[in-house]
């Protein structure tokens, strides 16, 4: 027994002998600097030497950071974590890879961080690919014209400011004027269109992404979004880079080949915590104490949202910045460099809102810089002229109230412009198609509704889309396929809702 025990361990030996022959040690080496001082958000490390722009940095704990500044001296780390553990003197090494985050299909219903990490209790997030956060936008080559339309089911906005598939369109307004309403809305529109939809939610309250999502999951809506939230208690660090990693989750689905919407709620905050961040690293700063590269961070950020060629998938990513502005002055800093950035905005009005004109848009300052070319044909048949004319009415309405004698003519046009205001009022999570937009758009564009008392407009609205859509279909799907709208196709339409006007007239007190 003793013979066997020594010729085990005899071949054992022999084959540990053959490892360590096979087998050679190499020296890693780990750059490692230590923390000198810590801040709200941001720390400063001493010894990465070779330390690169945005490359990630690991700090005690686990924490995570991000080289920021890389002064000769010392690195200036923007933390992604709550830094309370963190202390001078703690150790700081390299992880040499820059800060990245999931893509892939497994996100789509899911509420994730601005790192990726899943915060809807649903489990892990179980992706093949991670994307850096920070990437170039497509070169102008890569990029077709804008020409599909993205439906956003609100008369208003479809008719006189259409957005086309690959347009960025800003929504501008004061606080608590609807701009995320807008934007909801336009989410629930895409259900059955085969368009992802990423909402990246910056700096808000958690209880208003929770109200988010129970609306998207009461619509039936979850399924094709995304949710991506950096909440206003993270450290600004976190926001800062929310917008950039739901882009990065876009254009995945983007260079599928398949539509995407974006919605950033909202690039004030985004700013603020990116002013938070240069100010705490001493950066010099400019206009109303913003850095002087603010432009850039949301030009780079914006840029990504295009439309590409059938050649490179022929996918598209439309963006809805929104923004917030101060006493209606949409010429501060920040509104203005978004505007100068996007291809056209929405401007809300809080007057409106105030008088329950929803959704409060200011149609006057409103414009979309792509226009028609991006609208079905049956809209430029009936709403060609309806945005002058209400603008017209808007002015005239004002120079009205100074008690001013009218002549007939201009009577007849404030008569139909309120009207047309109360046809363009539409609830919030009831997006509309559009052949009913259309056939109601054609009975104010025509004047039919002119002997409709202003507070009977909302039921004959509904009586004509109930009539369109049920003798109609046919014309219906035409509208819906982009078809134009023929003559013997408007003559129907004409036929049905003269119909309904002489039902709701007989029927009229």
């Amino acid at each position: 027994m003793k013979e066997s025990l020594h010729a085990s361990v005899r071949l054992t030996l022999d084959i540990v002998a053959q490892v360590l022959a096979g087998t050679r040690a190499e020296l890693v080496t780990h750059e490692v600097g230590r923390v000198i001082s810590v801040g709200p958000g941001v720390a400063r490390v001493r010894g990465l030497a070779g330390v690169q722009a945005e490359e990630l940095v690991g700090l005690h704990g686990g924490l995570l950071g991000m080289a920021y500044n890389l002064d000769p001296d010392e690195v200036g780390v923007v933390l992604l974590g709550a830094g309370n553990a963190l202390v001078a003197g703690s150790f700081a090494h390299r992880t040499g890879r820059i800060l990245d985050v999931p893509v892939g299909g497994a996100l789509l219903g899911r509420v994730v961080g601005a790192l990726g990490n899943p915060l809807d209790e649903l489990g892990p997030v179980r992706t093949r690919e991670r994307r850096p956060v920070e990437r170039p936008a497509p070169p102008i080559l890569h990029r077709a014209p804008v020409t599909r339309p993205l439906q956003t089911g609100l008369k208003v906005i479809d008719s006189l400011l259409p957005i086309g598939r690959g347009q960025r369109e800003l929504i501008l307004g004061d606080r608590q004027t609807g701009k995320t309403a807008i934007a909801l809305d336009t989410i629930l529109n895409q259900r059955g269109r085969n368009v992802v939809c990423v909402y990246c939610s910056i700096g808000q309250r958690t209880s208003e992404v929770a109200e988010l999502l129970t609306h998207l999951r009461r619509h039936d809506a979850l399924g094709y979004s995304i949710i991506v939230t950096a909440s206003g208690d993270e450290p600004p660090g976190v926001q800062y880079i929310a917008p950039y990693a739901a882009t990065t989750i876009a254009e995945y689905f983007m260079e599928q080949g398949r539509d995407v919407l974006i919605v950033y709620d909202d690039l004030t905050r985004h700013a603020r915590a990116y002013r938070e961040l240069s100010l705490l690293m001493r950066r010099p700063p400019g206009r109303e104490a913003y850095p002087g590269d603010i432009f850039y961070v949301h030009s780079r950020l914006l840029e990504r949202a295009t439309q590409l060629r059938a050649e490179r998938g022929g996918g598209s990513l439309t963006a809805l910045p929104i923004a917030e502005t101060q006493s209606q002055n949409i010429s501060a800093y920040i509104p203005t460099n978004l505007i100068s950035i996007t291809d056209g905005q929405i401007v809300l009005s809080p007057t409106q809102f105030r008088k329950g004109i929803l959704p409060a848009v200011d149609v006057g300052r409103s414009v979309s810089r792509v226009g028609g070319k991006a609208q079905l044909p049956c809209y430029r048949a009936v709403a060609g002229e309806l945005r002058l004319s209400y603008t017209q009415f808007e002015e005239l309405e004002v120079f009205a109230r100074f008690g001013t004698r009218l002549d007939e003519a201009s009577v007849a046009t404030l008569e139909r412009g309120r009207r047309v205001r109360e046809v363009l009022r539409q609830q919030q999570y009831r997006p509309m198609p559009v052949a009913e937009q259309v056939a109601v758009l054609m009975t104010a564009g025509e004047g039919l509704l002119n002997a409709v008392p202003v507070e009977q407009v909302a039921r004959v609205e509904q009586a004509i889309r109930t009539a369109v859509t049920r003798q109609l279909p046919k014309i219906c799907q035409r509208m819906e396929s982009g078809e134009p709208l023929v003559d013997e196709d408007r003559a129907e339409l004409l036929r049905v809702i003269g119909t309904v006007l002489t039902v709701a007239k007989k029927a009229a007190p």
